[in-house]
Formats: structure tokens, sequence, C-alpha cells
């Protein structure tokens, strides 16, 4: 049998349980994966507590979308696994569990350079930041604002911007600051007399913005620097962004993805995987929870914590 988490209805980290079911049989084009480390994203929360809108709950919910393990089975008609192989896996159907069956699409070969707990981490954020960076067109000659650039995206934020040739200017706490310094970036404190401290750290001028924070702080001072509202992107504040004139990446936006978009973020995995295995990139790793804590690893990414959180069997 494999274990899993799930919920019945929406509400605080409680709600959060275990389940048993069947053992996983991938079908056509999917990959049986045992699983080692699961990533926990905000998003996770954010649906468990109906803060993000989704369908009523019918059955059952299973919770996740990235993690990592090892392969234990192939389906029909896929190539280049094989049982044991190390795989880092995205956009699952709830990978808070001990086995997932994952397209093969989304399954990518995790090198010796890369922890399970490391491969679990990227998804979300590296496929968030990679596409909002790709689909602004941020390069060399840009100066590029990174609103909360100490989490999980904002760091992915500053470290592709920072590798496509682009000088970063990224928010944090003064505490956090040393962190957003050591991936290439400049940091700002955020508060009072933000839009001033960022122009002082790049008289330049900023050329676009990403905002991963989602408070009115974010959007005003990204309003106020950047000439061209087509380069300031939200992703957090996505039912906001028409209003503005600005641009959305989820989020809460009622506007889906593109094809285009979705690509990318698929893409950003394997490209990040193998930067990581260059060691050009880096993820800063935060408590690990066992599956049967879920609750509390939601807890704590509620509260804040420095680093990633993943859930390990």
């Amino acid at each position: 049998m494999t274990t899993a988490i799930a919920y019945n209805e929406f509400g605080g980290p409680e709600v959060l349980h275990e389940i048993s079911l069947p053992e996983p049989v991938p079908g056509t084009g999917e990959v049986a994966i045992r699983v080692a480390a699961a990533g926990v994203n905000p998003i996770d929360a954010k649906l468990r507590s109906g803060a993000r809108v989704s369908a009523p709950i019918t059955e059952p919910r299973r919770v996740g979308n990235d993690g990592a393990g090892v392969v234990t089975a192939v389906g029909e008609g896929v190539d280049g696994f094989r049982v044991g192989d190390p795989v880092v896996f995205a956009g699952a159907k709830g990978a808070y569990a001990t086995e997932v069956v994952v397209p093969v699409a989304h399954v990518f070969p995790r090198p010796p350079q890369v922890s399970a707990a490391e491969g679990a981490a990227l998804g979300i954020p590296v496929g968030t930041a990679y596409q909002a960076l790709r689909s602004l067109g941020v390069g060399a000659g840009d100066s590029l604002l990174v609103h909360a650039g100490s989490g999980a995206v904002g760091q992915a934020l500053i470290q592709f911007a920072v590798l496509w040739g682009a000088t970063v200017v990224a928010t944090s706490s003064e505490r956090r600051s040393g962190r957003v310094r050591e991936l290439g970036a400049i940091p700002v404190t955020y508060g009072d007399g933000l839009a001033d401290r960022v122009r002082e750290a790049a008289p330049q001028g900023i050329t676009a913005s990403i905002d991963a924070a989602g408070t009115d702080e974010a959007l005003q001072t990204s309003l106020e620097l950047v000439p061209d509202r087509g380069r300031i992107a939200t992703l957090v504040r996505g039912r906001d962004a028409a209003g503005l004139g600005i641009r959305a990446f989820s989020g809460g936006s009622p506007a889906p993805l593109t094809p285009q978009q979705q690509t990318w973020r698929t893409e950003a995995v394997p490209v990040t995987i193998a930067l990581m295995a260059a060691g050009r990139f880096s993820v800063e790793l935060g408590p690990s929870f066992a599956f049967a804590d879920a609750a509390e690893a939601h807890r704590a990414i509620e509260d804040g914590v420095d680093g990633k959180i993943t859930l390990v069997p």
C-alpha cells in the first residue's frame, strides 16, 4: 500500500491526514516513483486553506506537486528511464506520498551532485521564476527589481537573471540580505523609502520588475520605477494585475498560462538540474519533516522559515 497526505475539507493545517491507497501502476507514458523527498510550496497551503480558489472537494484531495525519488516501474512507451534510476519530478498530482505516478514529460534524471531534497525543491519555484523571466525577456543590459528576493522563487529569479547578464536589485529583510548578496543581487530592505533605496542601488534605472511578495509596497514601487508596465509582473496578486496594467503569471490570475509559458515552466527543471550539477545554481534547504508531520510543515511555511521545506517518508 501507498501512504499519501490528503484533506477532506478546507481549513488549517490540522485538516491534513494520512490515507492508504493501492500502489500506483504506471500507464502508457508514465513512470512510477518511490518518493525520497517532496517539496512543500506556499500554494499547497493556500489551496488547503481555501485562500486560493479551487474546485469543491468531493473526495480526499491529495497535496503536492514536486519531489524526487527512485523509479520503481515504467509504463508502455517510456524510453530513457529504468527501474532504480534516481529522478526529479514536477507536476505530480499528490507528491506528498510514498509512491507516485508521473507523466514521463515531467520526470528528469537526477545526477549525483543533486540531492533528493534539492531536487524536490525545484519544480514550482524554478519553473515560475524561469518562465516569468523568459516572458519578460530579461537579459543582458536589463536592471531587474525582484520583490521577496530571499524566498525560493526570489532566489531562483536572482540566479537566472544574473546568469543571463542582468543587474539584479532584490528586496529582503536586513537579516536575509546576506543570502541575496551571495546569489549576486544588490539587496535593499523593504519598508518606507523603498523606491529611493532602489534608485540609489540602481542609478541607471530599473527596466523590469517581478513581484513575488504580493504587498502594496512592492506593486507601487514597481509602478513608480519601471517605465514600461508591460515589463512589470506579479506572481502573487494576479487578480489585481489587469487593473494596474501589468502582467500576471498565475498567482490567482483569471488568465491561464499560455502553452509557451507552460513549456518554459517544464523546461526550467532540467535546465536547473544541469546548472546545479555544474555548480552554477544553488538551493537553500530549510527544515525537513516526516510525511506524518505534514501539518507541522504547513504551519512552518505559513509562519515563514528560511529555506525550502521538504517532506520525507
